[in-house]
């Protein structure tokens, strides 16, 4: 083959390699900074990596291995690992941005496709964590782009329910690259402290600097969905959010019993103040399947009660004037405690499982869903 030939072959493969944390073809981040073909076909490239010590290292090396080698020709293979200098480090981030070196938070432009998925309950215990780690997984099971970001800033678990507790996201002069991990994007401030036992204790100012820097700072690409695990309750975090994501929905969390549900209508009564309209509530834990010693057969036992899931959808519904629907009904299922705690989600461990198939079925309602400009606010002012 024309060295030439072979040249734009090899091009064509590396335009194949795509960055693990960008999701972008290394070629078009300009990571490859050379490249050519010697008289005995041998192939000399040398990669620049975002920062030195990128925790992607290996992969893009063994990625952009496999790619080259595999191409028919080739006679051997030169590969060099440097890592960019500040000046095209600035030029990535600006193209990340689209142009734009102004930080912004890229949701709460009107015109935004992405999906923004408030998870909240109104107090802790709800499972609402859970139901944000497995919904996330089952979207990207049905081939949708998902980023989960923890809002929770002081009780983080999403990183543990996940399997990346211990995993720090890649820094880029100041834009953030969130975690990969099983085909999800994850950012949660348990990733950026010096150790895992450190305890935030933020309020006001400092705590809505941080979520604006959890928006606009981390580089999520084109997502389909962006699910927030938020803290229990109404406060800070919420009104902030609020603020800074005027077209993100809410999805209410609770548990079948009557204390639970008195305060989840309170976190749909503070989404409307907000101006955010609440697409559904999910009641966790509603029952427990147990099989009877006696019959073999199985039995349904509610641990909590029951109705509290349509009480709230109920009640939210006359509250915020439009319909609210209880969209599912999550039984209480020790396999979902087990992902969470082994950092596998049930509905890609075990997903015949009642817990699993429930929050598939959720998963299916909230992505076939239409999108619609109804709603939704369009920054537009009246002339005339």
């Amino acid at each position: 083959m024309p060295d030439n030939e072979l040249l734009a072959a090899v091009r064509e493969a590396l335009a194949g390699v795509v960055d693990p944390e960008i999701k972008r073809p290394i070629t078009d981040l300009g990571m490859v900074q050379s490249l050519s073909v010697d008289d005995d076909d041998v192939v000399s490239l040398t990669v620049l990596l975002t920062i030195p010590g990128c925790p992607m290292k290996s992969t893009i090396e063994a990625d952009v291995t496999a790619a080259v080698t595999a191409v028919p020709g080739v006679c051997g293979f030169n590969l060099t690992l440097g890592a960019m200098d500040d000046e095209q480090r600035a030029a990535l981030k600006t193209q990340l941005r689209g142009g734009v070196a102004e930080r912004s938070i890229p949701f709460a432009d009107p015109s935004n496709l992405t999906q923004v998925i408030l998870v909240a309950s109104g107090k802790g215990g709800v499972g609402k964590s859970s139901v944000t780690v497995n919904l996330a997984m089952a979207l990207t099971e049905l081939g949708k782009s998902v980023g989960v970001l923890d809002a929770d800033i002081y009780g983080h678990s999403i990183p543990q329910m996940l399997g990346v507790a211990d995993e720090t996201p890649t820094s880029l002069d100041g834009m953030i690259l969130p975690v990969p991990t099983m085909g999800l994007k994850v950012i949660s401030m348990g990733m950026l402290k010096a150790s895992r036992d450190q305890v935030i204790a933020w309020r006001g100012p400092i705590l809505d600097r941080a979520l604006h820097q959890l928006l606009s700072d981390v580089f999520w690409g084109d997502l389909d969905f962006l699910l927030l695990d938020l803290p229990p309750g109404t406060g800070d975090v919420a009104l902030s959010l609020g603020q800074k994501l005027p077209n993100a929905e809410v999805l209410v969390v609770t548990t079948p019993q009557q204390a639970a549900a008195e305060v989840a209508e309170r976190a749909g009564t503070m989404a409307s103040m907000m101006d955010q309209k609440v697409i559904g509530v999910v009641e966790n834990m509603s029952h427990l399947d147990v099989e009877c010693p006696h019959c073999g057969g199985s039995h349904r036992v509610d641990v909590f009660g029951t109705g509290g899931g349509a009480e709230v959808a109920a009640t939210l519904t006359k509250r915020l004037g439009y319909d609210i629907a209880l969209l599912a009904e999550v039984p209480l299922d020790p396999a979902v405690r087990v992902g969470g705690d082994d950092g596998f989600p049930v509905v890609v461990a075990d997903p015949v499982r009642p817990g699993a198939v429930a929050l598939t079925g959720l998963a299916g309602t909230l992505a076939g869903r239409r999108r619609s400009l109804v709603g939704r606010t369009l920054n537009l002012t009246p002339v005339g």
